[in-house]
C-alpha cells in the first residue's frame, strides 16, 4: 500500500510529523514503521505538547535516588537502606468507554511500573472524577470504575488505602481515573529499564500472550472522546489480576538470580515502547522476531503485535549464558517466557516476521528526549476569567440558619462519606496497612522491615485550578503536604497526573502552563521534588474541557510510628482549637458552588508563607505530643471539619464563635492553611503560649462532648443523626 500524509493522519499523526519521519528515516516509512511512530509519538508516550513545561518542575534533590523520568517510577530514600517507589497515571479514556476494564487495567499497569523496578507494591490509591451523580450514565460509570479498581486490587493482593472522588458536570462524558501505587525495596537493588551495553544479550518476552485488545491504546489516549469512541473497543485492554500476581512474584524472584540486565513492563504502545525505550537508554538496538511472541489470536500482523497493549507482560534483557536460571523461575510460576531476540550495537530496532524484515527504525528517533517532536503551544488567558473577576461577595446574602446549611452541605456528594466506594476496596489485604484503619488526613501504611511508616495522599480541588490555575496548582501541592503533616508525616516527594483538555486550545494550554508553574513553585517551597508522573490531554465534553485537574500524589515518611496522628476527637472535655487565620472568603467553596449556584468565583484565600508556617507548627506540636487529633479544613469549611472529626467515635462538640466576618465565610469558607485540633485541658495553656512564640494564630472554639452538638448556643441534636445523613447521602442517590 502507498503510505501518504493521509495514512499518517488516520494514525493520528500530523502532516508535518509525517514529513519529519521521512526526514529521520531518509525514506518513506512502511505501514508497520508508521504505526510504531504513531504510538511512540502520541502525546501519551512522547509528552510532545507538555515536556517543555514539565522540565520546569523541580526534578532532583532531597531524597531522590533516580532522576525524574529516568525509570518507570520515582525512587526516594526512606533511610535504613530502603527506598520507596511510587507513581500515578491516568486511564481516563479507556474508563470512559469500558469502565470496569478501563479502571482495572489502570490499576494493573501502575503496579507493573512499581515491581518492574524491583519493588514490592504495598499500597494503592486513586483519584476519580465523574459527572452529576443523579445522572444514570454517571452511576453506570461510577459503578464500573469502582468495581474494576476493587476487583483488580483485591485479587492482586495490594490494599487500596486512600483516594478521592468528586462529581462535577464537566466530567460527564470524560471521567478521570487516576491510579497510584507505592512500593518498597532495598534501595541498592533497583532494576533499570535498559537494554544494557552488551550486544548479544538475549531479549525475553514474559507473561501473558499477546492479543488484539489495546491496539492503538496510546494514540487513543491522545484523542478526543466522542460518541463514536464507543466503537473503538479494541483500544480498551483486558486485565487478569491473578496472572499479574504471578508475574509480580516471578519478576521479584528472577531479579534475585542476578541474571537480569534490564526490565520494563509493556504498558502504553506495548512491545514497540519497551524495545525502543530500553534500547535508547542503553544506546543500543534490538533484533526482534515477532513470530516468536506468544499470541492468543492467530495470524496477527507485525503492526498489531508491536502496538497491542495486552496486559500482564514484561520485556526482560538477560545476561547471555544465564538463560536457564530465568526460564526456571518463570516455569515455576507457570508463566510463558520466550526468547524473542537479542540486543544489537547498531542502535536500530529491527522487527522480523518469519525471517522477513518488517521494520527498521533507529530507537532514539522514537523516544522522548530523542527524535520525538517537542512543541511550544500558544496560550491565552481564558475568556471566562471575566466572570471570575466580576464576582462580588457583597451580592451574596449571608446565611441565617447555620444548621440547615450544614445539613445540606454534608449531603453534597463531593463532601458526603464515600463509604459506598471504599467498602468495595480491601484496605487490609496483604496486611501491609497499619494495624488500624482509624481515619487520618493521609493514609498511613506500615512499611514492614524498614522500621518506618509511609503517609500517602492524592489531592486536587479542580474548581480551585479552574478559578486560578497558578494558585490552584499551588493549593493542590499545599493540601497534599498539609494532609501528610496532619497525619504525623514529613512530605518527601510528589508524583503528578496532569489531566487537561485539548492542548491545541490556547485557553486550555494556559490552564496547563499556569498550573504546572504553580505546582513547581509550591514543590520547591515544600522541598518535595517531582519524581515523575503522567500527562493526560484531550479530556473534554462536547460542551468544552473538563476542569483542569493536576492531581498530586504525595508520599511522606514517619520515622517514628508513635507520631502518627488521627483526625478523630478522642474524649469528651478535650478543648477544640483552630490553628490558622479565618478569612472573609467563600470563593470557590462547595457552599457557594452547590448551594448558592455560583459557578464563577476566584480561588480561595491562600498564602504560601502562612501555609508553611502553619504546617511547621502542626508538625512540631504532633512530635511534642501536645495534641490528640488534627484535621485540616478543606471542602465544606470549618463546620464540616468539626463534624468529620466527630463521626468516628460518635463524639459531639460545643463550639461558640462570634466573628466580625460573614457567618458563611467563618463556618463554610475554604480559605487554606487552617487545621482543627483537639487538646487535653492540661495542655491548652502551654500550646497557646507556644503559638504566640511561633507567631501562629490560634482560636479556642469550644470542647468535645459525649455526643450532642451545640453551635453558638443552638442545639444541633446528636452526632449519630448527622453521621447517618453523611454516610447514606451517596447511597440514597444510587438507589
Amino acid at each position: 500500500m502507498e503510505i501518504t500524509a493521509k495514512t499518517a493522519q488516520q494514525l493520528r499523526l500530523t502532516e508535518d510529523e509525517f514529513e519529519l519521519i521521512k526526514q529521520k528515516l531518509g525514506r518513506t516509512p512502511n505501514f508497520t514503521e508508521l504505526c510504531a511512530f504513531s504510538g511512540m509519538w502520541s502525546e501519551h508516550c512522547s509528552y510532545k505538547n507538555s515536556i517543555k513545561w514539565l522540565k520546569t518542575l523541580p526534578r532532583d534533590g532531597g531524597r531522590m535516588l533516580v532522576a525524574a523520568g529516568e525509570e518507570n517510577a520515582g525512587l526516594m530514600d526512606m533511610g535504613n537502606g530502603f527506598g520507596v517507589v511510587f507513581k500515578i497515571e491516568s486511564h481516563n479514556h479507556p474508563s470512559a468507554i469500558e469502565p470496569f476494564q478501563g479502571a482495572a487495567t489502570g490499576v494493573g499497569g501502575i503496579q507493573r511500573d512499581i515491581f518492574t523496578m524491583g519493588a514490592r507494591p504495598i499500597a494503592s490509591l486513586n483519584s476519580l472524577r465523574f459527572g452529576n451523580l443523579a445522572d444514570k450514565k454517571t452511576q453506570r460509570l461510577l459503578s464500573g470504575v469502582v468495581h474494576g479498581i476493587g476487583h483488580y486490587g483485591n485479587c492482586f493482593g495490594v490494599p487500596t488505602v486512600g483516594g478521592e472522588v468528586y462529581f462535577e458536570d464537566c466530567y460527564h462524558t470524560n471521567p478521570l481515573v487516576n491510579a497510584m501505587s507505592v512500593g518498597i525495596m532495598q534501595a541498592d537493588k533497583m532494576v533499570s529499564a535498559t537494554s544494557g551495553k552488551i550486544a548479544g544479550n538475549p531479549v525475553f518476552f514474559v507473561g501473558s500472550a499477546t492479543g488484539k485488545d489495546g491496539i492503538g491504546g496510546a494514540s487513543f489516549a491522545s484523542a478526543d472522546i466522542t460518541a463514536e469512541s464507543t466503537e473503538e473497543l479494541p483500544a480498551v485492554q483486558v486485565g487478569d489480576p491473578f496472572q499479574e500476581k504471578k508475574l509480580l512474584e516471578a519478576c521479584l524472584e528472577v531479579i534475585e538470580t542476578g541474571a537480569v540486565v534490564g526490565m520494563q513492563d509493556m504498558g502504553a504502545a506495548g512491545i514497540i515502547c519497551s524495545t525502543a525505550e530500553m534500547s535508547a537508554k542503553g544506546e543500543m538496538g534490538m533484533r526482534i522476531d515477532l513470530d516468536k511472541v506468544p499470541t492468543r489470536q492467530q495470524n496477527m500482523k507485525a503492526w498489531e503485535l508491536l502496538l497491542s497493549e495486552s496486559q500482564e507482560r514484561m520485556l526482560v534483557v538477560v545476561e547471555k549464558g544465564k538463560e536457564a536460571a530465568v526460564l526456571k523461575v518463570f516455569e515455576k510460576w507457570d508463566l510463558s517466557c520466550s526468547e524473542i531476540g537479542e540486543v544489537t550495537d547498531d542502535g536500530l530496532l529491527k522487527f522480523y516476521m518469519h525471517g522477513q524484515l518488517e521494520a527498521s527504525i533507529p530507537a532514539i528517533e522514537l523516544v522522548l528526549g530523542g527524535g520525538a517532536p517537542q512543541y511550544t503551544r500558544e496560550y491565552t488567558e481564558p475568556a471566562y476569567f471575566e466572570k471570575i473577576n466580576a464576582f462580588d461577595l457583597n451580592t451574596i446574602d449571608d446565611i441565617t440558619d447555620l444548621k440547615e446549611v450544614a445539613e445540606n452541605l454534608i449531603q453534597i456528594p463531593n463532601i458526603a462519606s464515600k463509604r459506598w466506594v471504599y467498602t468495595q476496596y480491601d484496605s487490609m489485604v496483604g496486611a501491609a496497612n497499619a494495624s488500624t484503619n482509624a481515619p487520618s488526613d493521609a493514609s498511613i501504611v506500615l512499611a514492614k522491615g524498614t522500621g518506618k511508616a509511609l503517609a500517602i495522599t492524592v489531592d486536587c480541588n479542580s474548581k480551585y485550578v479552574f478559578a486560578d490555575p497558578y494558585k490552584g496548582g499551588m493549593i493542590a501541592v499545599a493540601e497534599a503536604a498539609r494532609n501528610i503533616v496532619c497525619s504525623g508525616g514529613e512530605p518527601i516527594g510528589v508524583t503528578n497526573c496532569l489531566n487537561f483538555g485539548n492542548p491545541y486550545d490556547p485557553e486550555v494550554y494556559y490552564q496547563f502552563v499556569k498550573a504546572v508553574t504553580g505546582m513547581g513553585d509550591a514543590c520547591r517551597k515544600f522541598k518535595t521534588p517531582v519524581t515523575g508522573g503522567n500527562v493526560s490531554f484531550y479530556n473534554q465534553n462536547p460542551d468544552g474541557p473538563v476542569y483542569p485537574t493536576p492531581t498530586i500524589g504525595m508520599v511522606g515518611i514517619l520515622d517514628d510510628f508513635s507520631n502518627r496522628m488521627t483526625l478523630s476527637f478522642k474524649e469528651a472535655g478535650d478543648v477544640i482549637l483552630l490553628i490558622g487565620k479565618q478569612q472573609n472568603d467563600i470563593a470557590s467553596s462547595e457552599y457557594l458552588h452547590k448551594l448558592k449556584k455560583v459557578a464563577y468565583s476566584p480561588a480561595p484565600y491562600f498564602d504560601l508563607e502562612e501555609e508553611m508556617a502553619v504546617q511547621k507548627f502542626v508538625s512540631t506540636i504532633i512530635k511534642q505530643k501536645l495534641i490528640k487529633s488534627a484535621h485540616d479544613i478543606s471542602e465544606g469549611g470549618l463546620a464540616v471539619s468539626l463534624l468529620e472529626s466527630s463521626f468516628y467515635q460518635e463524639l459531639g462538640f460545643y463550639v461558640s464563635a462570634h466573628s466580625p466576618i460573614r457567618k458563611d465565610a467563618f463556618w463554610f469558607g475554604e480559605a487554606q492553611g487552617r487545621v482543627v485540633v483537639s487538646v487535653g485541658k492540661e495542655t491548652v495553656e502551654g500550646l497557646l503560649l507556644f503559638s504566640k512564640e511561633s507567631g501562629i494564630t490560634i482560636t479556642e472554639l469550644g470542647a468535645v462532648t459525649s455526643g450532642n452538638i451545640t453551635v453558638n448556643g443552638n442545639d444541633w441534636g446528636n452526632i449519630t443523626e448527622w453521621k447517618k445523613k453523611y454516610d447514606t447521602a451517596i447511597e440514597k442517590l444510587l438507589q
